[in-house]
């Protein structure tokens, strides 16, 4: 497979066995049990950490860990919908650049960006330079905006309604959003292998995609 797509798995496998773990024997175990009642831990798995990233693990290592699995939680949920939307044959409407190429003019998946079809190189730096502008200014936790926990990046100006809720509606929908990232980078990182597997004459007939081919 290309690099770029075995660091994608590679860190999708690691920030989805980032936040909980099995009862471990010896000195480890009482620093793994102060994190068995953290947001997170629930059936069926409960305290699952294979990758042992917790083991004598503070609470500002759990913190990084929760931090890193947020966002690449909700990096997913975003790629996964954009994956299933566009092989849906949903795209925007209209040319991207002004040689008339149109959005769906484009290939889906990983082909968008390697290939000779690809999104030229512009497009893309285009789209490293938003995302780069998000991280750094947006996207992040700035102390002392009443933020509430670690992902949390209202930083005082975006709220939707969260302040409306209740301490344990706001617990539950923590849990959902952890829940559907976890599933969205086992979801994207399916649809990467699946893009290749195709290459070597495996096209499966896949729920929402269809055929890959």
């Amino acid at each position: 497979y290309p690099t770029m797509f075995k660091l994608a798995a590679l860190s999708a496998l690691v920030a989805g066995a980032a936040a909980f773990a099995p009862a471990q024997q010896g000195a480890s175990s009482t620093a793994l049990m102060a994190f068995e009642s953290e947001l997170g831990v629930q059936p069926p798995l409960g305290f699952f950490d294979p990758l042992g990233l917790l083991e004598d693990a503070d609470q500002e290592r759990f913190d990084r860990l929760r931090y890193v699995e947020i966002k690449h939680g909700r990096i997913s949920m975003l790629a996964f919908l954009g994956n299933i939307i566009t092989r849906a044959g949903i795209h925007l409407p209209g040319n991207v650049d002004y040689s008339g190429h149109s959005f769906d003019s484009f290939p889906d998946g990983l082909a968008a960006l390697r290939g000779p079809d690809a999104i030229p190189f512009e497009g893309v730096g285009q789209m490293i330079a938003f995302i780069g502008f998000l991280e750094i200014a947006v996207m992040k936790d700035v102390p002392g905006t009443g933020n509430e926990f670690v992902g949390d990046f209202r930083n005082g100006y975006i709220d939707f309604g969260w302040d409306t809720f209740t301490e344990e509606e706001k617990i539950t929908k923590r849990a959902i959003e952890l829940n559907n990232g976890r599933a969205a980078q086992l979801g994207i990182l399916g649809l990467m292998v699946h893009e290749q597997i195709v290459k070597i004459g495996y096209d499966a007939d896949l729920p929402l995609i269809g055929h890959m081919s």
